[in-house]
């Protein structure tokens, strides 16, 4: 049996390696982005002087980064801090589905970064070619453009989840005792290139084996969205129907009409009720559409612990609120993908162990190469003799 899974396990690797090499570095290097970023970039993302007063209404703040940008380029998000040295962050991004490559596939990707007490502009970003940006998409779709690179990417990593369990079924000594038992766990540096090649290969995958499973499913997830929501549904469905009630939205606090727009004052209102928050996000809507809504990230690199507020336009009562410890398993378990496929899941030391995990799993397709090589440079060299002879 191990002898077909061994067949399988080569010529799958083979066939996919390099893209999981491609994949799995560019994660690695992306896996700090969030901290680099504010290292790399201090005079777009900080203020040079704390704000001391209420930030300018968000419609003004639109309209002054609008004016920035060309007028076919549209801002479509605001990502906001409440903390007072932090600039805000306005989003235009275009995209041409049919089109091949990165550079085709986004039209225009823009960020401009503002003081949201002034209103001055701190700087326009051309996040299409940002290196950060440029790393996110070689690691999402290889820079070919999503309709194209992500599928590729998305089969690649489903082949690679396969890899690793028929991995574990070859790694699994045959005897739970002496020598092959320690090698199957441990590497020994004074071995010869070769030997010590395979040892990385195998006492690596072994090491790492759960937890670059674990990256590669909810890699899938963000490849596969009907894979989300089938996972989401199975765990769904071990949920009561008394856990499944809904609480109801009271209007506990009146919403102040400081301005025209009913933007501005439902934001206004959530500054007040969550000025410790880590992040604020608003996807700019239709002006016809009925409801505005902006998400919160209670702590600003986690995706997945947050409230949603849905505001009614005409009146600013709350329509609902959407928050993450109210999800049931599986639709929380969804909320969480983000932050357990980057290691965000608890800060810094689990990110440091999904750099290693990454780097790991970047280093699999290489030794595995070295081995085939080998092995078929020595049939090779076997086949010549036996001509010889």
């Amino acid at each position: 049996m191990k002898k077909y899974i061994l067949w399988l396990h080569k010529w799958l690797g083979i066939c996919t390696g390099l893209v999981v090499f491609v994949v799995s570095l560019s994660g690695a290097v992306y896996t700090f982005q969030d901290e680099l970023k504010l290292l790399c970039y201090p005079d777009k993302y900080y203020l040079q002087v704390v704000g001391q007063q209420q930030p300018k209404p968000l419609t003004a703040l639109i309209a002054n980064a609008q004016a920035a940008l060309p007028a076919n380029e549209t801002i479509s998000r605001v990502d906001l801090y409440p903390a007072n040295h932090r600039s805000w962050v306005f989003r235009a991004s275009g995209t041409d589905p049919k089109g091949f490559g990165h550079w085709n596939y986004h039209t225009y990707y823009k960020k401009v970064f503002l003081n949201p007490y002034t209103g001055e502009i701190l700087a326009v970003e051309d996040t299409k070619n940002e290196f950060f940006q440029l790393c996110l998409q070689l690691h999402m779709n290889l820079l070919l453009g999503k309709t194209y690179g992500h599928a590729l990417v998305g089969y690649s990593t489903a082949i690679f989840a396969v890899l690793l369990v028929s991995g574990m079924v070859l790694w699994w000594p045959k005897k739970w005792r002496g020598k092959p038992l320690r090698r199957a766990f441990t590497l020994h540096s004074g071995a010869k290139w070769k030997r010590l090649n395979y040892d990385l290969h195998n006492v690596l995958g072994f090491y790492s084996c759960s937890l670059a499973l674990l990256i590669a499913v909810t890699g899938l997830v963000f490849s596969f969205p009907g894979f989300k929501k089938v996972y989401a549904d199975f765990f769904n469905a071990f949920e009561t129907e008394v856990a499944r009630t809904e609480p109801r939205v009271e209007q506990t606090t009146a919403i102040a009409r400081d301005y025209k727009d009913p933007l501005d004052n439902a934001l206004l209102h959530l500054l007040r009720q969550y000025p410790s928050a880590g992040m604020m996000s608003i996807r700019l809507r239709d002006a016809d559409e009925p409801l505005i809504d902006i998400q919160i990230r209670l702590e600003e690199n986690r995706s997945g612990v947050f409230k949603w507020y849905y505001f009614q336009k005409e009146n600013l009562r709350v329509n609902r609120v959407h928050q993450s410890q109210n999800l049931p398993p599986g639709d929380k378990l969804a909320s969480l993908n983000y932050d357990l496929h980057t290691g965000n899941i608890s800060g810094i030391p689990t990110k440091i162990l999904a750099f290693i995990v990454s780097l790991i799993c970047a280093l699999l397709p290489i030794t595995g190469y070295i081995i085939w090589w080998q092995k078929r440079r020595k049939t090779t060299k076997s086949k010549a003799k036996l001509k010889k002879i």
